[in-house]
C-alpha cells in the first residue's frame, strides 16, 4: 500500500515538475500582447511576424510583462532564445536582470546586463558581447541575416550562444566593482526583467521566436 501511495503521489506531482521545465513562448507573432515599453511605445511594432525596434529618439526598451497589469515579469535562472536580424548600421541589445530605472538623459537602462547587438564599423563591442564586461572584437554572425541568440543564466553565471556557438561564459565575481556609470551592471538576487532595446532613430532591429525556460 505504501508503494502504491508513493507512486500515486509521484504521478500527481510529475505534471508540475515537467511544467517548470517547459518552454514559454513570449511573442505571439501578431501583436505586442504581453510586452510593455518603458517609454516611447511607438518605437515598437510588429512587422511580418517579428517585433520591430526603431526608436523615435534615444532610447526605448520593451519589457516582457506577460499578463501583469503594471511593471514587468522577473526571471532569475533561465534559458532565453530569440531569432534576430538588423538593417544596415544598426545598434540594439537585449537586457536581462534589469528594471525600468534609467541612468542618463538618453534613457539607457541603469541595471542588469546587456547582450550587445551591434556590428557597425565604428563599434568596438560587437554582437554577442556581454556589454562592457566581456567584449568581442569581431562579430560571429552577419546581422543582415536571421541569427539565433541563446542566453543562459544560472546563479551568477551567464553564457551567450550565437547560432549554437558559445561566445561568452562569464561568472560574476563576489563583491565585484563596476565603474560609476555602470554601477548597476550586476545580477539581481530577485531576478529581473528581459527587455529589447530600440537604440536610436538610425537603427532598426527585428526579433522573433522569443521564448524562455526557467531553470531551478
Amino acid at each position: 500500500m505504501r508503494r502504491r501511495i508513493s507512486l500515486l503521489a509521484l504521478l500527481l506531482t510529475a505534471p508540475c515538475l515537467f511544467a517548470a521545465e517547459e518552454w514559454q513562448t513570449l511573442f505571439n507573432g501578431r501583436d505586442l500582447s504581453g510586452w510593455r515599453a518603458n517609454v516611447m511605445p511607438e518605437s515598437f511594432s510588429v512587422v511580418d511576424g517579428a517585433i520591430r525596434a526603431h526608436a523615435t529618439k534615444p532610447s526605448a526598451h520593451l519589457f516582457y510583462a506577460g499578463d501583469m497589469k503594471t511593471g514587468f515579469m522577473r526571471f532569475k535562472n533561465f534559458v532565453f532564445e530569440a531569432t534576430c536580424r538588423s538593417e544596415p548600421n544598426s545598434n540594439s541589445g537585449i537586457f536581462i536582470h534589469t528594471d525600468m530605472t534609467t541612468r542618463d538623459s538618453a534613457l539607457h537602462l541603469a541595471k542588469g546586463y546587456e547582450i550587445q547587438l551591434n556590428s557597425t564599423t565604428k563599434e568596438k563591442r560587437k554582437t554577442g558581447s556581454l556589454y562592457a564586461v566581456v567584449d568581442l572584437a569581431q562579430s560571429p554572425v552577419d546581422e543582415s541575416q536571421w541569427f539565433k541568440l541563446r542566453v543562459t543564466v544560472s546563479g551568477k553565471r551567464i553564457m551567450i550562444h550565437l547560432n549554437d556557438k558559445q561566445v561568452v561564459d562569464y561568472t560574476e565575481p563576489d563583491n565585484v566593482k563596476r565603474p560609476p556609470e555602470r554601477a548597476g551592471r550586476l545580477f539581481d538576487p530577485q531576478g529581473g526583467g528581459i527587455a529589447l532595446q530600440a537604440h536610436d532613430p538610425g537603427s532598426v532591429f527585428y526579433f522573433k521566436d522569443l521564448r524562455i525556460k526557467r531553470l531551478p
